[in-house]
């Protein structure tokens, strides 16, 4: 699997664990239904594509990470970035501070990224935003 990423970049799993600046999931796919979600997360690291996701509907899974903006595939979850240039592309794969990604067109690359929910500013040239999870009154 290579090196995991940080354990800070995941929610802890007791109850009403912090989930201020968590790798927050754009939406999976289960029993043949797609979800976009805002409020599903990554829990811990399985493998270098495998996480466990913290569901909608407060189940837990273990899912795969892939790049089809479609979710085509049961089991499987996806992870937007928000380059410097608004362009949303999916993450292929995480690193403790970059991201290996691909957009709808096909096109590869990698940045580093920063955690955020709303973009009050403008991203930073060259590196990529991900949405996290935030508990209510935050």
């Amino acid at each position: 699997m290579g090196r995991p990423i940080k354990k800070s970049r995941f929610v802890g799993t007791s109850f009403g664990a912090d989930t201020v600046n968590k790798i927050a999931v754009s939406g999976y796919r289960t029993g043949g239904s797609n979800t976009a979600s805002t409020t599903a997360y990554i829990v811990s690291q399985r493998g270098s594509r495998r996480f466990k996701i913290h569901l909608d509907d407060s189940s837990e899974q273990v899912m795969t990470l892939v790049t089809d903006a479609t979710l085509s595939v049961n089991g499987t979850f996806h992870v937007k970035v928000v380059l410097d240039d608004s362009t949303v592309a999916y993450v292929n794969r995480f690193y403790n501070n970059t991201v290996h990604y691909t957009k709808t067109d096909g096109t590869n690359g990698h940045v580093p990224y920063t955690l955020g929910s709303d973009i009050d500013v403008s991203i930073e040239s060259g590196h990529g935003n991900i949405d996290i999870v935030r508990e209510a009154g935050l």
